[in-house]
């Protein structure tokens, strides 16, 4: 299942990372390897929290998602990444600017991988880390995964 990525699937991963709640967010990929993805975020009032710090959700958010399409870029195109299972420890509260977030699988066995994606916040005086996870991650082929149309998905929505 070990692959090799093309420049084009590279290319592909980095304008698939946006798309829907991540989107929303305002996430962007902007340096791509094979297994190493950095992403960034620009803060708007509405990634703070009560008491004007970067929400605790968001860093998560972005640990997790960015590791995820770390992984994509080492398996082959008709398989998706789940996550198993993540931790993360926040170092400080984020209140800067921007978010950075660098991750890299450190391990890919059979399905799982393994990865850990570092968390910066953009202060004046330069990017300072704020919380680092670590993420287990499952390869499973697109056919072993239920397709969920879009009518199904937005069915209980009003």
């Amino acid at each position: 299942m070990k692959i090799d990525p093309t420049p084009e699937r590279l290319e592909f991963l980095a304008r698939d990372y946006s798309q829907g709640f991540i989107a929303d967010l305002g996430m962007k990929a902007v340096q791509y390897e094979k297994g190493y993805l950095e992403s960034r975020l620009e803060i708007q009032p509405r990634h703070r929290q009560q008491d004007h710090y970067i929400h605790a959700g968001v860093l998560a958010t972005m640990a997790d998602h960015t590791a995820g399409y770390a992984a994509f870029s080492l398996v082959a195109d008709d398989f998706r990444i789940l996550t198993v299972e993540f931790k993360i420890n926040f170092f400080r509260p984020a209140y800067g600017q921007g978010l950075v977030c660098k991750s890299r699988i450190l391990h890919q066995g059979g399905q799982v991988l393994v990865g850990e994606s570092e968390v910066y916040d953009q202060q004046p005086e330069g990017i300072i880390l704020a919380a680092k996870a670590t993420i287990t991650l499952m390869a499973v082929h697109g056919s072993r995964i239920k397709k969920v149309s879009k009518q199904q998905a937005f069915k209980h929505e009003r």
